[in-house]
């Protein structure tokens, strides 16, 4: 809350300062670093077919902005203000972009019925519809005359446009899943990680990513019984007293990033091929520490925070275990149909699992397989967007 509050103190002074007048510039807007994650192809294809333009890239949450603040892809990071009718003018006055783009969640009615009202074309991508959202209640009029002032809404799947055509809402694509094309990519990178190179040796390897206590929990019976198998961690928040907690709990030799950097100890190969679990106790790894998993367990769907990035570890071939609190996130519902995934309950359904996983090569292999095929047959959403902005280039309207 700190950060949230005082991070929007003195953001019209630092846009005022970084725009000028004469700058012509394109806003994204994102939720949170989720939401980046969907926009970065977008922007990365903008900033060449636009190279001109200034990127200004605003997020709501700490958690996106504090991690990409100093992001190359935007001339200006910012938190947006709070949605008021008089944040919403002085915002736009300042930015006045010849664009906005809003990923996926965002809908902040009086900065978009300011769009509006200045004639500046405004895109929704990656969005995702269901049934309970606001939009589609008996007293959701207002959040519809909102949603309404999009000029062009590219979504996900076909239930969330056949949902938007109930509104008479039909300026919409059905393009896909911008993530897709971003994790598609990662495996081009260079993911190499020389300490995790070291630690992972020629055993197999499980990546637990952005994991929350109540997914620890479920791992922990696994972690500890198993044998000839090695683990990294990565929780989703950094916090030293739930992070020493489950250490506490664990039954094999375990090292933290963060002893290991202050130790000078990375380079020593003992301290890292004696351990057996690897506590990421850092943000902004997780991406390449996926690359050099065998099976990846995906935190957030054990309980009620939300299932994060499955595509992430999906990209590289290997088998993705999540909790049981999954129905808003299509793509895992997709890949759990397709037998790439696999969601489970409790403790000893996540041992039952993982037992399975790492005992049958041939399982594990094929089940990979099925989810990096997944991510390949999923790409070209960006292409669809990019095209739109080309033409309203070319018309003239940006």
């Amino acid at each position: 809350m700190r950060l949230f509050m005082q991070g929007r103190k003195g953001v019209f002074e630092t846009l005022l300062k970084q725009i000028d007048e004469n700058d012509k510039t394109i806003w994204f807007h994102c939720a949170s670093l989720g939401e980046f994650e969907q926009g970065v192809p977008i922007i990365e294809a903008v900033k060449v077919l636009l190279p001109k333009y200034k990127i200004v890239i605003s997020f709501f949450s700490p958690s996106g902005f504090e991690v990409k603040k100093n992001t190359s892809l935007a001339d200006v990071v910012v938190y947006l203000p709070l949605d008021t009718r008089s944040n919403a003018k002085k915002f736009i006055e300042a930015v006045h972009p010849s664009l906005a783009v809003f990923v996926k969640y965002e809908f902040w009615p009086n900065y978009l019925f300011e769009l509006e009202k200045a004639n500046i074309p405004t895109l929704l991508v990656s969005g995702l519809f269901r049934p309970e959202q606001v939009f589609f209640k008996s007293y959701g009029s207002f959040m519809r005359k909102a949603l309404g002032s999009f000029d062009h809404i590219f979504i996900q799947n076909e239930s969330s446009k056949d949902l938007l055509a109930k509104l008479d809402i039909t300026k919409t694509t059905m393009s896909g899943d911008t993530r897709f094309d971003r994790v598609s990519h990662q495996i081009e990178q260079d993911n190499t990680i020389e300490w995790l190179q070291i630690f992972k040796g020629d055993t197999l390897c499980i990546v637990c990513g952005s994991t929350w206590p109540k997914d620890e929990a479920v791992l922990l019976d696994y972690i500890n019984a198993s044998e000839g198998v090695k683990f990294v961690i990565a929780p989703h928040k950094i916090d030293e007293r739930k992070i020493e907690a489950f250490r506490s709990k664990i039954n094999k030799n375990v090292i933290l990033y963060s002893e290991l950097k202050s130790e000078g100890a990375l380079s020593e190969a003992s301290v890292l091929e004696s351990a057996a679990v690897f506590i990421i106790d850092i943000i902004g790894l997780l991406t390449k520490i996926y690359s050099y998993a065998d099976i990846a367990y995906v935190g957030g769907a054990m309980g009620k925070t939300g299932l994060h990035n499955i595509l992430e570890p999906a990209t590289f071939g290997i088998p993705v275990i999540i909790g049981k609190n999954f129905d808003d996130f299509p793509e895992a519902k997709r890949l759990q149909q397709l037998a790439g995934l696999f969601s489970v309950s409790n403790s000893e359904e996540c041992t039952q699992v993982l037992s399975k996983l790492v005992k049958d090569n041939s399982f594990r292999s094929k089940t990979g397989m099925i989810a990096g095929h997944f991510i390949n047959n999923n790409t070209g959403a960006t292409k669809k967007v990019l095209a739109h902005i080309e033409n309203l280039h070319r018309d003239g309207l940006i």
